[in-house]
């Protein structure tokens, strides 16, 4: 396999509001997060793994009202005012993060494709238990590549942030993907991930095993 699922990415009005909603439908208070002062964001997470997707976390994202404007488009498509004022309603989930060990190779795979996945920024972030680094496909404009449908590829530097996340209740059962084609999907096989070829699909969907039961959410927009 060439990735296999990092974390899903929840966008935010707030974190408040994102902590409200996990609770609501997710039965499971989020645990604490960190900034990113490169792009003016601040984030919750909360460990989602499962035999099949190991080291799979959940991170709710939202813009830090605390923080300097970043100087550049956030990430995630957070620079959208379409998704700026959906989330207002209500978190929505917008990508996979996947994981590698070799991002640029699959960065000008994708290149070579037809596709601008981004370029590789080098993050970092302050933790309890020591720094936090990686790389992040990110693209310039910080819209979400192919409209939504190619995920983000991560690479870590040292230590994974779910070992230092404790267990919760939460499980990732299922990730279904579509809008891509063939011979992207040839190159990151993402481990786990059921392909969907209806073009009405929306671009991602998974189903988590809670204590309210299985719980499926989608990136559709609301009313979609």
């Amino acid at each position: 396999m060439n990735t296999e699922l990092d974390h899903l990415v929840f966008v935010a009005d707030s974190l408040e509001q994102g902590a409200r909603w996990c609770e609501s439908v997710l039965g499971v208070a989020p645990g604490p997060g960190g900034r990113h002062a490169t792009m003016g964001t601040h984030n919750r997470l909360l460990r989602i793994d499962s035999p099949g997707f190991p080291r799979a976390y959940l991170e709710i994202l939202a813009v830090d009202p605390q923080a300097p404007p970043p100087g550049r488009p956030r990430w995630f498509g957070m620079g959208d005012p379409r998704l700026m004022s959906s989330v207002r309603q209500a978190p929505r989930l917008v990508q996979a993060v996947q994981r590698s060990d070799n991002v640029e190779m699959l960065r000008w795979g994708l290149i070579h494709l037809g596709l601008d996945p981004g370029e590789p920024l080098a993050l970092s972030r302050d933790t309890p238990s020591g720094p936090l680094r990686w790389r992040l496909l990110v693209r310039a404009d910080g819209a979400l590549a192919a409209d939504g449908a190619l995920p983000p590829l991560i690479q870590w530097q040292g230590e994974h942030p779910a070992d230092a996340m404790p267990a919760s209740p939460l499980q990732l059962q299922a990730v279904e993907m579509a809008g891509l084609d063939t011979r992207v999907r040839q190159l990151l096989r993402p481990r786990g991930v059921r392909w969907v070829d209806n073009p009405d699909a929306p671009a991602l969907r998974v189903t988590l095993q809670t204590p309210h039961g299985p719980v499926t959410l989608s990136s559709a927009p609301p009313g979609e």
